[in-house]
């Protein structure tokens, strides 16, 4: 168990299975997936053993509410008591990260940034999001911030914070003027010529970019799109689909596999968020990928609507709420030969792979992604009936 005097003092409940012996935690999940999976036919379905994470330092990224006063901030959280809790010594971010928070810290007071007081609705700075590239080492920082009152004092200082801190190289304000529980705001303003952290996974180059969703555990991130592309590597595909695609992690890794039989492999990506797409496209350059085409688009609207040739996989990493009926229903109609499965959440989960009655489970693995919570990922491989 890990030794935390957040959560000891009741400060901070988040990780709220912290107290369970590590065994213990990984035993529930994978009986909870299970549950989940009640009337699929997992006759022909081969369990592999469920990857397990490093239980601290795992996260990349930090996302922290400033709360307190300008010269003296506080970055962490504000809990069910209404109390700024510091979670600067969090164990979950990797231990360097301590030493760049006071460095933080310091900035927002030379740069007047008040922070934001949600009862008094005055201040201007919300968040921190400071996110690490496991593989250059290099930091992205982003001040969340109610308008853009401040943004000449921030370029006054950052000199002197860049010089402190060498390894930041994409640095942004997200403006963002509601009184509302959002993260973000539509616009980004940039300090650095630098938009983007390259990201390194099995060799594959992925690129971080604000306002992109990116996985937060690179270590079991890695893993989960490793085994992707082991899975498929022999199968007999030309052409594939990767849907809700993100930055491209499944997709790439997959049709990169795939090129060393089929070295025009075709690849089409579909995701809602341009960032993202953006992230993807760049990533399908670096890799040499010929015949790809990312996508801004609604992955369901494209997939109800496309008539082009039906792939041969059909790759779906869907946000919680999972792939819907509607979806499951027109995939087992349109019927790819493999279908690819990644879920943030199993119950959703469970109840698509019930539409999906012309396809039966082969392979099935849980990635612990979110230690000392409940929550976890899991991936599918179906093939078609």
């Amino acid at each position: 168990m890990i030794d935390c005097s957040h959560y000891q003092a009741k400060r901070c409940q988040s990780c709220q299975w912290i107290e369970k012996a590590y065994p213990l935690q990984l035993g529930e999940k994978e009986t909870h997936l299970k549950q989940q999976l009640n009337g699929v036919d997992l006759s022909k379905a081969e369990w592999l053993a469920s990857f397990q994470s490093a239980q601290i330092g795992f996260r990349n990224k930090a996302k922290m509410v400033v709360s307190g006063a300008v010269e003296r901030p506080i970055l962490g959280i504000v809990n069910e008591q209404n109390e700024a809790v510091d979670l600067s010594d969090c164990p979950l971010y990797p231990a360097h990260f301590n030493q760049i928070f006071p460095i933080l810290k310091d900035f927002i007071g030379r740069a007047g940034l008040v922070p934001y007081n949600v009862v008094k609705q005055k201040g201007e700075l919300k968040f921190i999001l400071l996110t690490e590239s496991r593989a250059s080492k290099e930091l992205m920082l982003r001040f969340v911030l109610r308008s853009e009152a401040k943004i000449a004092l921030i370029e006054r200082e950052l000199p002197k914070l860049r010089e402190k801190l060498p390894q930041l190289k994409v640095i942004s304000a997200n403006i963002q003027p509601q009184h509302a529980a959002i993260l973000e705001g539509e616009k980004e303003i940039f300090f650095t010529e630098q938009q983007v952290l390259e990201e390194r996974f099995n060799h594959i180059p992925l690129f971080i970019r604000p306002q992109g969703f990116f996985q937060t555990n690179p270590q079991v991130a890695e893993n989960l799109y490793g085994t992707a592309a082991a899975w498929v590597k022999d199968l007999p595909i030309s052409h594939l689909w990767d849907l809700f695609c993100g930055v491209g992690g499944f997709g790439l890794h997959c049709a990169t596999s795939l090129t060393e039989k089929t070295p025009d492999i075709q690849l089409t990506g579909i995701e809602i968020s341009p960032s993202a797409i953006y992230s993807a496209t760049l990533s399908a350059e670096k890799c040499g990928l010929k015949n790809v085409r990312f996508q801004s688009l609604d992955a369901a609207n494209f997939t109800l609507n496309d008539k082009a040739q039906t792939p041969d996989l059909v790759i779906v990493n869907p946000p919680r709420r999972g792939i819907g009926k509607e979806l499951a229903q027109f995939l087992n109609q349109m019927q790819p030969q493999f279908l690819l499965y990644s879920s943030c959440n199993a119950v959703s989960m469970g109840k698509d792979l019930l539409e999906l009655s012309n396809y039966q489970l082969h392979k099935i693995q849980l990635f612990d992604m979110f230690p000392h919570t409940s929550h976890y990922e899991v991936l599918c491989l179906l093939v078609r009936n």
